[in-house]
């Protein structure tokens, strides 16, 4: 089969040459599959080649994990040339535009996007910005470096000592009381706080604006 396909190649012309790195990205894709994020984009250098369109890659090897390969590139002129180069897959991550500390707030001009290796990323990293934006920092952040979803958190609505709102809804009765926070919660967070009025311990879930929820 791939002969016949040689040869109705060789028989059509120059015309059906392809550009190499064309071709190279394809097999790469091919032989990576699955496990290539949709929106990866390959940056393809060969070593000591002046080729760069061909009829097709006969043979093509590829080590998945340093993108190494080789091929077997035929040439318009039916001439086969070894072609040897390095395919690395890329794909966008945000990454810091500055030092992040703990505590700190990741707003939208603290990120922007860069290409990277795939191998540098791993599996761990945030690749979309949006979910990043809001976070809470929770361990520090290098600049250009990509953000682990362990180093970030939900920021605290209520923190440790806070005075707040405790409200009690049961469809019928509604009840409120004011009370101070034992811990820190983030939103829909489990949170204890102590009701003031009859000073006892209660476990609510935490709102925004200092408003802890008691559910039966």
């Amino acid at each position: 089969m791939r002969a016949l396909i040689l040869i109705s190649c060789l028989l059509a012309g120059p015309s059906f040459a392809e550009d190499l790195d064309v071709l190279v990205e394809e097999r790469a894709r091919g032989q990576l599959g699955a496990t290539l994020p949709a929106e990866a984009e390959f940056e393809i250098s060969l070593r000591e080649s002046d080729v760069t369109d061909v009829l097709m890659l006969a043979e093509f090897w590829m080590d998945s994990s340093t993108g190494q390969f080789a091929a077997n590139a035929v040439l318009p002129t039916g001439e086969t040339r070894r072609v040897i180069g390095v395919a690395v897959a890329t794909v966008p991550v945000p990454v810091p535009v500055r030092r992040l500390l703990p505590d700190e707030l990741i707003g939208p001009g603290d990120l922007h996007t860069v290409r990277l290796p795939l191998g540098r990323v791993g599996a761990f990293a945030v690749t979309d910005a949006d979910a990043l934006v809001g976070m809470q920092v929770r361990r520090v952040l290098s600049q250009g470096r990509p953000i682990m979803t362990q180093s970030v958190i939900e920021p605290l609505v209520i923190e440790r000592g806070d005075d707040v709102s405790i409200r009690y809804e049961d469809g019928v009765l509604a009840l409120s009381a004011p009370g101070r926070a034992l811990s820190g919660a983030h939103r829909g967070q489990d949170i204890r706080v102590v009701n003031l009025v009859s000073n006892k311990p209660v476990t609510g879930v935490a709102q925004t604006d200092g408003i802890v929820e008691v559910r039966r």
